[in-house]
């Protein structure tokens, strides 16, 4: 045996000189350094780490990134799931650092206590980990880019998952090559090729032993479906290619579609809601797939309930683990799930105050004389006010004398009158004193604490 040496690569060859598979393993080279300069040039400047496990993959990947002299470091998760195996992988790591001459991080992590805690499954909780902690330490350490070692094979997985547990357009469209700072430049390469590189480059990896497995649906599919769907078509990861290049296509179509209809029924929005009018999707052929498109991010899952909210009465609403779709006369309100806050109240200990809450700044300042109350500003009697006053959420059973009426109303009826809509009316506070409603804040203040021609001191309150 004769080994010649090629770009700091070496090839096994036979006693004639001739290497073997050369051609093959330059052409991988050629072909990652092709793709790089093609789709990913800002990572030959850019200060990279790349997600390893030990396994094929990613080892790969660090020994095709040193090739290219990029700079680069690597970050390991030990989810210590696997007894020695796990700590095994860890020293295969720092030990593949010293290889290379890269720096290594090692993050150790209780994933089957946090998947307790948090309720998710291993899997889940392992990826939540994962990309926190990637996160978490781009941006400590000021890494432009995480790549993972993602390839053609795992895109194939991904694909079929979502199709057997049921999905819409974008679960088909495959793994993004670029997700943020998550930069996946294997996506184009086969599971095959990759092994075949680093065994003709007589690269060593770890095995994981989980793989083999048939408890996870990603390892039936890859060990029980996919080989049967190679066998029909050899080349079906050509043909798995060129259909997500058409879906992609199509997603672009009805993206654009989309972004077209949004801005005819977007009415308005802040941090905390959005509005849509109701009349653009009766408009439409198929309402149902536009509210599906709309809303889909955000949880929702009964789609024919949230298309039944376009006819039904206001205040009913659809709600997801963090979202409602609300209806609101001529409108649809998406807003994140309410939280119970009814307990939540902030004190005010006297007339020179100012105070942060979560609707603005509330200002208390002593004043000579009172002027015409508007939404954000009221003026009362100072010397009626019992301290501290009280800022909460109004609940169930408040009522109060609306200035400029006679009588008491309860304010539930009032913010009906109003007109509100459920979030706002969710999101109403009043400031009390001695149990007593001072200020439906930014909208009425209380009879009983008016300004009068026997008031001595005057409290001008605001809210900004």
């Amino acid at each position: 045996m004769i080994v010649k040496f090629y770009d700091n690569y070496h090839f096994a060859s036979n006693s004639a000189g001739m290497p073997l598979s050369i051609l093959y393993i330059y052409q991988m080279l050629y072909a990652f350094k092709e793709q790089l300069k093609s789709h990913f040039a800002y990572l030959e400047h850019a200060k990279l780490v790349i997600a390893i496990s030990g396994g094929v993959d990613s080892v790969v990947l660090a020994y095709l990134c040193k090739a290219l002299k990029l700079n680069f470091s690597l970050a390991h998760c030990n989810f210590n799931l696997r007894g020695d195996e796990s700590n095994a992988d860890e020293d295969f790591v720092l030990d593949l650092g010293e290889r290379l001459d890269v720096e290594v991080f090692i993050q150790n992590f209780d994933t089957k206590a946090y998947a307790d805690q948090n309720k998710r499954s291993i899997q889940m909780a392992a990826r939540e980990l994962r990309y926190n902690w990637f996160n978490e330490l781009a941006k400590q350490l000021q890494f432009d880019y995480i790549l993972t070692a993602h390839h053609a094979d795992d895109n194939l997985e991904t694909f079929l998952i979502n199709f057997t547990r049921g999905t819409g357009l974008n679960g088909l469209t495959g793994i993004p090559e670029i997700n943020g700072n998550i930069v996946r430049p294997l996506l184009k390469f086969s599971r095959e090729q990759i092994e075949d590189y680093a065994k003709e480059n007589c690269i060593v990896w770890r095995e994981d032993s989980s793989n083999a497995s048939r408890k996870y649906l990603r390892n039936k599919l890859r060990h029980e479906v996919v080989p049967i769907l190679k066998d029909i078509n050899p080349e079906l990861l050509n043909s798995f290619q060129n259909t997500l290049d058409n879906l992609n296509d199509t997603a672009d179509i009805v993206e654009e579609s989309l972004n077209v209809f949004t801005e005819r029924a977007i009415v308005k929005g802040n941090n905390k809601t959005e509005m849509y009018k109701i009349s653009e999707f009766k408009k439409v052929n198929n309402p149902k797939a536009y509210l599906f498109e709309m809303f889909k991010s955000y949880g929702f899952t009964e789609w024919n309930d949230v298309t039944d909210l376009l006819d039904a009465e206001t205040g009913k609403y659809v709600k997801s683990n963090a979202h409602r779709l609300i209806k609101h006369r001529e409108f649809l309100i998406l807003t994140d799930s309410h939280s119970e806050q009814n307990e939540v109240s902030y004190l005010v200990d006297n007339v020179n105050s100012e105070i942060k809450t979560p609707i603005g700044i509330l200002l208390f300042d002593e004043v000579d004389a009172a002027k015409q109350n508007l939404t954000t500003t009221i003026y009362v009697d100072s010397e009626k006010l019992n301290f501290p006053l009280e800022l909460r959420l109004w609940k169930q059973g408040d009522m109060f004398y609306p200035l400029g009426l006679k009588g008491k109303k309860k304010i539930s009826k009032y913010l009906k009158d109003e007109k509100l809509s459920l979030v706002e009316k969710e999101d109403t506070w009043v400031l009390m004193s001695n149990n007593e409603v001072v200020w439906i804040v930014g909208m009425r203040a209380d009879n009983r604490f008016k300004v009068t021609d026997a008031t001595k001191q005057v409290l001008k309150i605001e809210l900004k």
